[in-house]
This record gives structure tokens, C-alpha cells and sequence, in this order.
């Protein structure tokens, strides 16, 4: 049994930077395997200046709130923009692209933050400003992204339900 505490600071974590991007990145520390949590996720986020962690999205099973810890930032939620600061909890409630969101560090300092979320598997989020979706589960996996991302693909790829059928 894992303890039940777990210092941020002190935790794992691992780059989530694409190669040559100057526009996502981010340092994140998974903390809930190490807390012995398996119904709520939480990671420990750091994302430079002018960066952002994630692509803008919504999920469509699974409910996430953040809680700004340091750095400022901007909140896109939906069709709006909102400022953030340490103290502000955002919330991105399961739902449609008018819950889509994302974190943009535009202060001058890193901006850290502890995002928690259900852990409902699976789960689906869709990206709007790229048109992808993603079916998501929770596995084992050499890395954070293999062990989440089961399918990114963009409903021009869809097929149809009875293709491959022997009907």
C-alpha cells in the first residue's frame, strides 16, 4: 500500500514536449498511482512561459478541475478567455466543445497547477481547434501517452459501422 501522502515537489515527472515545438510542453508529475488512488486522477503540472500542456479539449466521461498554484495564465474555456492566478480553481466539466479547455501560460514565470479529474475508462475528448478525437484508456504502457491515447484519428477517417462485417 502506497502512503497516503505525496509532496509535489518531490514527485516524478516526465517532459511532454513534442519535438520542435515552441508552442506545448510541459513538465507532469502523476501523483494518484502513488497515493493508491484509482477512481480520481490528479497530476502535478508545470508549463513554461508562453506554453501550454495540452491541445484544447473536452472530454465526453470525465469531469477536471485545476487549482493554480503559481504563474499566471489565461483559462480558454469554451468561447472564452479568462485570466488565472495562484488561488483560482477552473473547472471543465464532461461535455460537448463548449467545455473544451486549456491552460496557456502567458506570464513570465512558470505556471504550475494540480489538475484532478474522474478516472471513468474510457473515455473520449475531442481537440476543435484540430477536428481530432481521441479514445482514451487508462493501462499500463512504457509511457504516459501510449498508456492513454488508444486512438487519435478525425471523423473524415471514420468508417462505416458494418464495413468489414460478414454480413
Amino acid at each position: 500500500m502506497s502512503l497516503p501522502v505525496v509532496n509535489v515537489y518531490d514527485a516524478q515527472s516526465f517532459s511532454n514536449q513534442p519535438a520542435d515545438s515552441t508552442r506545448f510542453g510541459a513538465m507532469i508529475a502523476p501523483l494518484s498511482d502513488g497515493l493508491g488512488m484509482s477512481g480520481l486522477g490528479a497530476m502535478f503540472v508545470t508549463v513554461e512561459p508562453g506554453r501550454r500542456a495540452f491541445p484544447f479539449h473536452n472530454h465526453l466521461g470525465n469531469d477536471e478541475m485545476f487549482i493554480i498554484l503559481e504563474g499566471e495564465g489565461t483559462y480558454r474555456f469554451g468561447a472564452d478567455e479568462v485570466p488565472v492566478k495562484p488561488g483560482d480553481v477552473c473547472a471543465a466539466p464532461r461535455g460537448g466543445p463548449d467545455t473544451a479547455h486549456q491552460l496557456i501560460n502567458t506570464g513570465q514565470k512558470p505556471l504550475r497547477y494540480i489538475g484532478i479529474s474522474t478516472s471513468n475508462d474510457p473515455d473520449i475528448a475531442e481537440y476543435p481547434d484540430s477536428g481530432k478525437f481521441a479514445a482514451l484508456g487508462i493501462a499500463p504502457g512504457p509511457s504516459f501517452f501510449e498508456a492513454h491515447m488508444r486512438h487519435v484519428g478525425k471523423r473524415e477517417d471514420a468508417h462505416d459501422y458494418w464495413e468489414g462485417e460478414e454480413l
